[in-house]
């Protein structure tokens, strides 16, 4: 199972869900994924921690509607400056949704939209060093980005969050670059501007691995989830798209 006990700079370091139903959330996925649920404690408002055999994975917090946001999985990438990391974002055409905020001792958060505006998140590590398993059944797998604005887009992962990256297709059809190579790939970026719906805004979104991805179709349903895009067999694995119980969307991943 692959391990680590810290994220390269600029690569996915953690995801949690914005639920305005944590306890329907806790019983969908948890037997979904083999997730066990701890709270963090009241002074982290609510904040749960879901664990993968031992293993901190994703949380989840409430979302009460003063937002307006949607229910929803996020994505945050590892930074050692949260407050450098979202003025750059500004300097190079984000926006800030939640300033640097410092997490107790477990690390520091933001969170900017970028140049495609689509949200991002940024995590510094303290004590919380993000999930410490990735790319097996259960956990996150997975992280791609789909941007009306792809040019600009890779420039602002690269200005801001330093990646390294690589393109790994580059007709109409098919415009896509990574955050690192080969079996080094931490992350994806898609020009999405050809399938993108009108409305739809631009996105992050977190794939988790599963052994067989129709089974955990079925089980979505089973649990009260729904189907957003049936599996389809690929080069980079057999994908779908579901959605839980309050409708936040997330992918599916096995093989490849």
């Amino acid at each position: 199972m692959p391990k680590r006990d810290s994220a390269p700079l600029g690569a996915p370091c953690w995801v949690d869900l914005f639920t305005s139903d944590p306890d329907t959330s806790r019983a969908f996925y948890g037997p979904l994924f083999g997730w066990k649920a701890e709270e963090a404690g009241e002074e982290y408002g609510g904040y749960i921690n879901f664990h993968k055999d031992g293993l901190p994975v994703a949380g989840c917090f409430r979302n009460d509607g003063q937002s307006g946001s949607p229910d929803l999985w996020s994505v945050y990438l590892a930074t050692d400056d949260a407050r450098a990391t979202v003025d750059a974002a500004v300097a190079h055409g984000g926006q800030v949704v939640v300033p640097a905020t410092e997490v107790g001792a477990l690390g520091t958060m933001a969170v900017v939209t970028d140049a495609g505006q689509a949200a991002i998140g940024a995590w510094q590590p303290g004590l919380h060093k993000g999930f410490a398993v990735l790319a097996e059944p259960g956990t996150p797998s997975w992280f791609e980005l789909h941007t009306r604005d792809y040019d600009a887009s890779v420039q602002f992962y690269r200005d801001v969050f330093k990646w390294d990256t690589h393109v790994a297709g580059d007709t109409p059809e098919f415009r896509y670059t990574t955050l690192g190579e080969g079996d080094g790939t931490l992350a994806g970026i898609m020009d999405a501007s050809a399938f993108l719906p009108e409305g739809v805004p631009a996105s992050w979104s977190v794939y988790f691995g599963v052994d067989d991805t129709d089974a955990a179709l079925a089980k979505i349903v089973e649990l009260g989830g729904s189907i957003v895009t049936p599996a389809e067999d690929t080069p980079y694995g057999r994908l779908a798209t579901a959605a839980d119980p309050t409708g936040a969307a997330f992918k599916l991943v096995a093989g490849g």
